[in-house]
């Protein structure tokens, strides 16, 4: 039996289930079962309202749990003793927390305001990160380590599915592609601060680790505050939009999941978990993020062992980061005009294998360079693949709270990854790094491999219902019909 819908579901529900009964038919035309375009002018208001801010906010996630690599290069390594691999635990154990907590984090953001949880879940992180500049042992770290895990987990699932109130599906992967840019706007800022940080070093006793840990805390602390006051919750309750531009948006958005179901009911979440394409897709989402996060955590790691200081290491990861967030908005955009989801991730797929293979052929005395070059086309290839992934999962969800489940799923099972990619880059395997490039193309290869399946296996699902429509005589404008089926309806189609 379902349950009764709180009242953050009934705002979610305002968006995508019904509209104002006095709406004016002249704004609105009648419902035939076809989608509805979203007006240029009220998607730009969407845009410049969401975008920002969610970007802000996705840049400080970013920037927090990966600056753990910058700070070892300054020398957290030496003053906490951080040796054998004790560097990787302290890197790993974000991870345990981190991945647990995003399917309920998700159902926590379905159920509560996102005005109110998100900016409360980036206020705790940002207090764990001012407190890392204090710990004075490996221990401290690894305790400060798993709380930031714990934190932020609410976070990428959870803007990831706010996305999903605002946009049709078929819209998704730019807007996620362009928040999620700043990601890779992260590491190359993150490399630029850390190099300026590092000059506070000794002033009011601490180390220039410790202020990397210290500003950027301050930092999340103070954007926190921002997104209390700034972030909108749902298109019917924005402030920023017009009546009529709240009804038309409201509209087209109810159109793109007519027939999915928006309440809270437990069956949507074990059908998903139940679900074997499900799993396939987090298959794809853990070889895509697992070299993502290999990347971050380890490529000032990787540049200095090609032969550069360390100084030089940390601004040169700045230019791999630029490129890659090109890469990730102009593939989201692509991959919006052309409404494929598949053949791109593939596409980055192969860009990453080359990089990380000219990485793995590389040593400090056989052109460095060419290593460096493939350092930047790997990040060209891993970086636009995850919002690609996370606006395919949800555009094959099949109802809000599947929605939420299935991003939670990708994201926390797949970030599980991140426990991997912590222990492949060892020190004794100094300066080729064979063992951790090895592992990374392994787990793009099982990418391109799993995605080409899941293309090919929605390609035939598609076609199965488009001859039981044929059959059946079944048209959109019955979508009502079939409402309780999800993803079982003749009249849902996946996205390739």
């Amino acid at each position: 039996m379902a349950e009764s819908p709180t009242k953050t579901e009934q705002d979610w529900e305002k968006t995508s289930g019904s509209i104002n009964a006095h709406t004016d038919d002249r704004e609105h035309p009648v419902d035939d079962g076809q989608p509805m375009p979203v007006d240029a002018k009220v998607r730009r208001k969407v845009d410049l309202n969401l975008i920002p801010l969610i970007a802000i906010l996705y840049l400080c996630s970013f920037l927090d749990r990966g600056n753990i690599g910058n700070a070892r290069v300054a020398g957290m390594g030496t003053d906490l003793h951080l040796t054998g691999i004790r560097y990787q635990l302290a890197a790993a154990v974000f991870f345990i927390p981190y991945s647990l907590m995003e399917i309920p984090c998700n159902v926590f953001l379905k159920l509560l305001r996102p005005s109110v949880w998100i900016p409360s879940i980036m206020l705790a992180w940002g207090i764990v990160m001012m407190c890392m500049a204090f710990v004075k042992s490996y221990h401290g770290l690894i305790i400060t380590r798993v709380f930031l895990g714990l934190a932020e987990a609410g976070l990428p699932p959870g803007v990831a599915f706010y996305i999903t109130f605002w946009y049709r599906r078929q819209d998704q992967a730019r807007p996620i592609s362009l928040y999620f840019s700043s990601a890779t706007v992260a590491g190359a800022f993150g490399g630029l601060l850390a190099f300026a940080i590092e000059k506070l070093d000794g002033r009011s006793g601490l180390r220039g680790w410790a202020w990397i840990f210290l500003l950027e805390g301050l930092l999340t602390i103070f954007f926190a505050l921002v997104a209390f006051w700034m972030l909108p919750d749902y298109p019917s309750t924005a402030k920023f939009l017009t009546p009529s531009e709240k009804s038309h948006l409201v509209e087209a958005l109810r159109r793109d999941n007519a027939g999915e179901p928006s309440h809270f009911e437990m069956r949507f979440i074990w059908e998903v978990l139940r679900e074997p394409k499900s799993w396939l897709q987090t298959i794809i989402y853990l070889g895509m993020v697992m070299p993502l996060y290999a990347f971050s955590l380890f490529l000032p790691t990787i540049i200095n062992a090609l032969g550069f200081t360390a100084s030089q290491a940390q601004l040169l990861t700045i230019p791999p980061y630029a490129l890659g967030c090109l890469c990730t908005i102009m593939f989201g955009m692509l991959s919006d005009r052309a409404k494929l989801r598949g053949p791109f991730v593939m596409g980055c797929s192969v860009l990453g294998i080359i990089g990380y293979s000219m990485l793995y052929a590389t040593s400090p005395t056989n052109h460095p360079g060419a290593g460096y070059a493939g350092a930047i086309i790997a990040a060209c290839g891993v970086f636009p693949t995850v919002p690609l992934m996370l606006a395919w999962g949800s555009g094959n969800a099949g109802s809000s709270l599947k929605k939420a489940v299935i991003i939670g799923l990708l994201s926390g099972i797949g970030n599980l990854g991140g426990i991997c990619s912590s222990f492949i880059y060892r020190t004794q395997d100094t300066p080729r790094f064979h063992l951790g490039h090895g592992i990374v193309l392994g787990f793009l290869s099982m990418a391109f491999i799993a995605s080409a399946f899941a293309t090919f296996i929605y390609h035939r699902l598609n076609k199965a219902k488009e001859v039981q429509c044929l059959q059946e005589n079944i048209h959109l404008d019955r979508r009502a019909e079939f409402s309780h089926m999800g993803t079982n309806s003749p009249l849902f189609r996946y996205a390739l």
